[in-house]
């Protein structure tokens, strides 16, 4: 597994590139639109070779295995597109090496900066959504024996139109190579004076990349004072990482001005409402590319849900809190908790 980046993409590699779409499913060589056009089909005057079957449909309750390829290799690029009131009942799951647990379960929506179920333009370097919803993810993620993708539509209703692209290479993996993780949850609302846990029983060695959050604030005022916290390898009571301010996590200052920005390793962004008003929901993202957090044993993430009430008190919010926590650790890692219920993720 090599790095590519501007200053070395020239070099020659050893590796073979490989697609993965709904006209190749199997990312097979020379398999690309081979599908014959039905006579009813745009493509019927065309015949085999034209755009014949460029989505699919997932139909209601369905699991769909959209990458199922042995390694070595790497994937390093996927994009999708799809129907925004889908955004939390597409439900990506990822399984490295024939694990039967999947090291990434989010909805697909949230897992690619889009919360909401509304659409949201993001300039960050691993994840890029650009109008009108192509959702791209650059994260590496190596694989040595086998990498399987399904996606669930956890929808009462048939999804048409459902697009993806799955661009990886076959080579050789580095024995130092970590595995792509990445986990969904929320709390809504979340409970009083009690930090929201992000993620915990993280068991192995790794480092700590991302932080995705869906935030609706419930009280009037400034929401944002609440620290991070991340407990590294034995930490008990207390952290070894402690943040000084939910904006400033994020990259801002001073409550964001109240403007929206989308950054390489940061963004906020006001989805419906103002900041500061009652229902207000907002997106945010950290990306630590530059400074990932090592742990060498376990890890456990928290954010308090902080604002203030009179008399300079602080006010330990009840606000309704989503996030996607993005990791790279060894395996065999610790099964997460099944997916919520639909209800339980519903946007309402």
């Amino acid at each position: 597994m090599q790095d590519i980046h501007l200053g070395n993409v020239y070099r020659m590699r050893d590796c073979e590139s490989r697609s993965i779409s709904a006209e190749n499913p199997n990312g097979e060589r020379s398999a690309g639109a081979t599908v014959d056009p039905k006579s009813e089909g745009p493509a019927r005057e065309l015949g085999t070779g034209w755009k014949v079957r460029p989505c699919i449909t997932l139909k209601a309750g369905e699991t769909v295995t959209i990458m199922d390829v042995d390694g070595p290799g790497v994937i390093r690029h996927m994009w999708f597109t799809f129907r925004t009131e889908f955004y939390r009942d597409v439900i990506i799951r990822i399984y490295w090496d024939g694990s039967e647990a999947p090291s990434v379960q989010a909805p697909l929506g949230d897992f690619l900066c889009n919360g909401w179920k509304k659409r949201q333009n993001i300039l960050a370097l691993p994840i890029n959504v650009n109008p009108s919803g192509g959702m791209n993810i650059f994260f590496p993620m190596p694989f040595r024996k086998h990498a399987r993708i399904t996606v669930e539509n956890d929808s009462p209703a048939d999804l048409g139109g459902f697009f993806y692209t799955i661009n990886y290479t076959l080579e050789e993996v580095p024995g130092d190579a970590l595995y792509f993780h990445a986990f969904w949850r929320r709390s809504n609302p979340t409970p009083y004076a009690e930090e929201y846990l992000m993620i915990d029983g993280v068991r192995g060695r790794g480092q700590y990349v991302g932080t995705f959050m869906c935030w609706q604030q419930n009280s009037a005022g400034w929401w944002g004072e609440g620290e991070i916290k991340m407990f590294l390898d034995g930490d008990g009571e207390f952290p070894t990482i402690c943040g000084t301010g939910t904006e400033d996590y994020f990259g801002g200052a001073w409550g964001f001005g109240g403007e929206n920005y989308s950054a390489p390793y940061f963004g906020f962004q006001q989805v419906t409402g103002k900041s500061g008003e009652p229902g207000c929901r907002m997106t945010l993202y950290r990306f630590h590319v530059q400074d990932p957090v090592f742990f060498q044993q376990e890890l456990k993430v928290t954010m308090q849900a902080l604002g203030w009430r009179g008399e300079g008190r602080f006010l330990p919010l009840q606000d309704d809190l989503a996030s996607v926590v993005y990791w790279y650790q060894t395996l065999p890692h610790v099964p997460f908790a099944p997916m919520p219920a639909r209800n339980d993720r519903e946007v309402i």
